[in-house]
């Protein structure tokens, strides 16, 4: 099945990038890799503002990190011109902003995690990172960065 279809089965549109807020570049290809910038969850267009383990719990973390997941399959849209030239999603590095007593920053990042490998199948198994932080740009819950490897 191609990554078009299986988008199409999950009901997801791909949103158009936005534009970078600071002095950065929303993507860098390098030889057959590409840098996605780091990318913030959003709910409604906006910051999904909040602290895990203060107001926010794993399951709507989880909820943020595919939103924020979504928003970076758009980028990598724009960066290719086509999903099915992504040959692998290598890494993902995911930024938790969460309270000092939570633990659970690798079960929020899951749901970008899980995203992936629906729409790539096993080229969307991936090394990942997951850091609980004290804060993410615009106050944002979660912020997650990508690089994929490129046919």
């Amino acid at each position: 099945m191609s990554i078009y279809a299986r988008l199409s089965e999950l009901h997801l549109a791909l949103p158009e990038p936005a534009a970078p807020v600071a002095a950065f570049a929303p993507f860098v290809r390098t030889g057959d890799l590409l840098f996605v910038s780091g990318h913030i969850a959003k709910r409604d267009g906006e910051p999904w503002v909040g602290q895990l383990g203060a107001g926010l719990g794993t399951e709507e973390g989880k909820r943020a990190a595919r939103s924020a997941a979504i928003d970076l399959l758009g980028t990598l849209q724009a960066a290719t011109g086509d999903l099915e030239r992504v040959r692998r999603i290598v890494k993902l590095m995911v930024l938790v902003n969460s309270s000092p007593t939570f633990t659970e920053p690798h079960l929020v990042a899951n749901g970008a995690s899980e995203l992936f490998l629906e729409v790539f199948g096993q080229r969307g198994a991936h090394a990942r990172s997951a850091f609980g932080v004290a804060q993410v740009p615009f106050g944002s819950c979660v912020e997650i960065e990508l690089v994929a490897e490129l046919a």
